[in-house]
């Protein structure tokens, strides 16, 4: 799973699929879905910052990886925001419903992961970034090549791949550059393809982080796709604070 600070949990496809007819509801009344998960993202980052800001010894927000139930609570919180918007706009029962309906959810995921456990891992990797890519003399077959990256750390954890950049080759073949790497990095791999969703790892090994990646000939077609970002490596619970009175 990737790390809560890499970006939104979950994309617009997630919220379709609890609610098939929202794509016609952000058309009727402008509502960007982009935007709203950008902003259930920033609002569920803070109230999870805050829960482990209880815990002076706690762990740190770029620890935190996103669980099943973290994602469901992100999706659950943009379209509580989504149908609040369609409300506010046409003061429509049916959305009113829907938003309290998303409300109780949120809540629900709330409370969940906070009896379960945030999870977490001891040495954070972050997504990566876009690959720096460059044309060199080679013999890689003529095309368009999508390359991604991702980082590894010392207990050889990888972080979630980055977003792919592109490169064409005429008679040539291509370099792959990590750019700025974070401290924690020892080093990245490299998937390639000529398609953005059919990558895969090119090196056997993982390369050091003041290597580039030259791709000598014919791509892998076969083997490792790109990763999605680490595992939790343990369960954080949160203790709830009782008010006194």
């Amino acid at each position: 799973m990737a790390l809560l600070n890499d970006g939104p949990p979950s994309s617009i496809q997630d919220l379709t699929a609890l609610d098939s007819q929202l794509l016609e509801v952000a058309s009727a009344e402008g509502i960007d879905l982009s935007a709203k998960l950008a902003l259930a993202h920033e609002q569920v980052t803070i109230e999870v910052d805050g829960m482990l800001r209880r815990y002076l010894t706690g762990p740190r927000m770029e620890q935190v990886v996103v669980t099943p139930v973290l994602r469901l609570w992100h999706t659950y919180t943009a379209l509580e925001l989504i149908y609040r918007d369609a409300f506010h706009n046409q003061q429509n029962d049916r959305y009113g419903r829907k938003r309290d309906e998303f409300r109780e959810r949120a809540h629900w995921a709330s409370e969940t992961l906070m009896e379960i456990g945030i999870g977490m891992t001891a040495e954070p990797v972050p997504q990566a970034v876009t690959p720096q890519l460059t044309e060199v003399p080679g013999l890689l077959a003529d095309g368009l090549y999508f390359v991604t990256l991702s980082w590894i750390n010392l207990a050889e954890e990888e972080g979630a791949s980055g977003i792919p950049g592109t490169i064409s080759t005429t008679g040539s073949s291509f370099v792959v550059q990590p750019g700025d790497v974070p401290p924690s990095v020892c080093g990245w791999n490299v998937y390639a393809g000529t398609q953005p969703d059919s990558l895969f790892r090119q090196n056997m090994a993982p390369i050091a982080t003041s290597e580039t990646w030259l791709q000598p000939g014919a791509l892998m077609t076969s083997g490792p796709k790109p990763c999605n970002g680490q595992s939790a490596a343990y369960l954080y619970p949160i203790q709830r604070i009782l008010m006194r009175g």
